[in-house]
Formats: C-alpha cells, structure tokens, sequence
C-alpha cells in the first residue's frame, strides 16, 4: 500500500509550503497555528499507517483511515488556511465537519485487523 506514504509524503509537504506562503502572506497567526498543528500532526499520523501498512497487501480498512485522515486535513486545515486570506466568513463553518472527520479517522484506527505478517 505505498499510496499511503505517497499520502504521507504530499500532505507533510504541503503542510510545510503552507506554512511559509500563509506566514509570507500574514493573516490571523492564530488561525495558521491551528492549522499547521493539525496539518502537521495528522501528516505524522498519516506516515506511522504508511510505514504500518507498507507491506500488507490492499485493505479497505488502512484505505479509509488513510481518506479520512486526508480529507480532515483538506476539510479543516484547509478551511482554517482559506479563512486567513479570503474574506469569506462561511469557510469557518467548515472546520467543525473537518474536526468531526478526525474524529471519524481516529476511531477508524481501531478497525484495522492484527497483521498476520
């Protein structure tokens, strides 16, 4: 399943060229802080499934830890990035359905069955 450290690899990337255009671009440092932490956070989390499931053949249940963990990232973060720079109120109410999808992706963790490798 090495998609999902390609996964790993793209959202920890993109976690720290987001840091740097959003800081360059100003905005409310609190906010971004918000962001950053659970983008990077959550890339971490990301790589230890990649590194987990890296050998195993496909499983639909890494599969949709690994999607929801993404889409948190997009969903929150990226609501919470967007909110700094464009004056569109509604991207906050985003976040609280990225925040649920964490949530979803934690406790998707505990569904993946024992290896057997």
């Amino acid at each position: 399943m090495r998609w999902v450290l390609v996964s790993a690899a793209i959202t920890g990337a993109s976690s720290i060229l987001a840091g740097a255009v959003l800081r360059h671009m100003g905005g409310d440092t609190g906010v971004l802080q918000t962001a950053l932490r659970y983008h990077q956070l959550h890339s971490i989390v990301l790589l230890a499934l990649s590194l987990y499931a890296l050998d195993k053949e496909f499983s639909p249940h890494i599969a949709t830890s690994t999607a929801l963990f993404i889409l948190g990232i997009i969903v929150f973060s990226g609501s919470l990035y967007l909110s700094t720079v464009l004056p569109w109120p509604f991207l906050t109410m985003l976040t609280p359905i990225g925040g649920m999808t964490f949530i979803l992706a934690w406790l998707s963790l505990g569904f993946i069955p024992k290896s057997r490798n």
